[in-house]
C-alpha cells in the first residue's frame, strides 16, 4: 500500500478549511446565578428622562456574541496568508487591548474559564 504524503502547505491550508468550518461554533456560557432575572438600569443624570431597563439575559447574550465575534476575527487574522507575522501580532495586541477593555463585563459569567482576558502583566 502507498503512502499518501502532504507537505506543510497543504497540511496548512486543510488546518485552515477546519477553523473557518468551525470558526462560529459557539460554546455555551452561563450567566452568574446571581444576575438571573435581574435588570440592568441605565439611569441619566437628568432626572426628566426616563430609565433605560433591559433584561440583564439579554444584555449578557451580546456581551458574549462581542466577545465570540472577537474570538473569530483572531481565528481569521491568524489564518490570514495575505498578512505577514508583524502585522499579525499587532493585530493581536488590538484584540488583547479589547478584551482588557471588556474584562469589566467578567462579574456576570458563573465561570472564570470563560471570561475576557487582557494582556498579562510581566509578574503573572
Amino acid at each position: 500500500m502507498e503512502e499518501q504524503l502532504f507537505s506543510a502547505d497543504e497540511i496548512e491550508s486543510k488546518i485552515e478549511k477546519i477553523l473557518e468550518k468551525w470558526a462560529d461554533a459557539q460554546e455555551v456560557v452561563f450567566l452568574g446565578d446571581k444576575w438571573k432575572g435581574g435588570k440592568l438600569i441605565l439611569q441619566p443624570a437628568d432626572t426628566s428622562l426616563k430609565p433605560k431597563e433591559l433584561d440583564i439575559e439579554d444584555f449578557f447574550h451580546k456581551i458574549v456574541m462581542l466577545r465570540d465575534r472577537l474570538r473569530v476575527m483572531e481565528q481569521k487574522i491568524n489564518a490570514n496568508a495575505k498578512m505577514d507575522d508583524i502585522e499579525k501580532v499587532e493585530m493581536q495586541q488590538y484584540i488583547t487591548r479589547i478584551y482588557g477593555t471588556l474584562t469589566s463585563f467578567n462579574v456576570l459569567f458563573r465561570y472564570s474559564s470563560q471570561q475576557f482576558v487582557g494582556q498579562k502583566s510581566s509578574g503573572e
